[in-house]
């Protein structure tokens, strides 16, 4: 069986600045770099034949730190858009409490929350997992699938995607799973694709 390892990025400077992000590159804080140090030395004793990301530099970053405390950094590394954060359109660079304000808080968190509704201009999470789902599909879980070890440094909601799919959760189920920023999730994946086991990491 392989493992399938997936770690969201640590805290970005607009997850500090509470702005929506979406496709807008910006990099992890002081505190995103001791989280992804300490995912890493969780990590420790996995070994990885490759690993998935983004290509926005949040992620990227993450992934650098990952490996460099896995003492892994030679294995192949493989970056597509098709992981990139759902894109918040309009809402992009906004701060999350005036746009409450703005809009109100229930249609916020319809944006937000909701499977299929998109923010102005922007992506829904089904419309994320339209993209994300194909490149998995195709690209990741035929290595795990195939006994290797894979380590995905992405975000939050291409992640919930992926989850939603593995876990086989429902779109009301999905609405409730978040995401930690560095708080691995482990699969076991066996030939046939399916989850042997699951294990999260759990804030302390």
């Amino acid at each position: 069986m392989g493992k399938l390892v997936l770690v969201r990025h640590g805290q970005s400077q607009w997850n500090l600045e509470n702005r929506f992000t979406g496709w807008v590159d910006v990099s992890i804080t002081e505190l995103g770099e001791k989280e992804a140090h300490r995912a890493g030395k969780e990590l420790r004793g996995i070994k990885f034949d490759c690993a998935f990301t983004s290509v926005l530099k949040r992620a990227q970053e993450t992934l650098d730190i990952l490996l460099d405390e896995l003492g892994q950094k030679g294995i192949p590394v493989f970056k597509d858009k098709a992981l990139n954060e759902r894109h918040y359109g309009d809402l992009q660079g906004l701060n999350k409490a005036e746009t409450a304000k703005k809009y109100g808080d229930a249609q916020v968190h319809i944006w937000r929350r909701s499977f299929d509704v998109k923010p102005p201009g922007g992506e829904s999470l089904k419309d994320t997992a339209e993209r994300t789902l194909p490149y998995f599909k195709s690209q990741i879980l035929p290595k795990a699938q195939a006994g290797q070890n894979v380590l995905v440094s992405a975000h939050g909601n291409s992640l919930r995607a992926i989850v939603m799919d593995l876990d086989r959760l429902s779109p009301d189920e999905i609405m409730k799973v978040n995401i930690d920023t560095c708080r691995p999730i482990i699969y076991e994946i066996d030939r046939e694709g399916s989850v042997v086991s699951k294990t999260a990491s759990i804030p302390a």
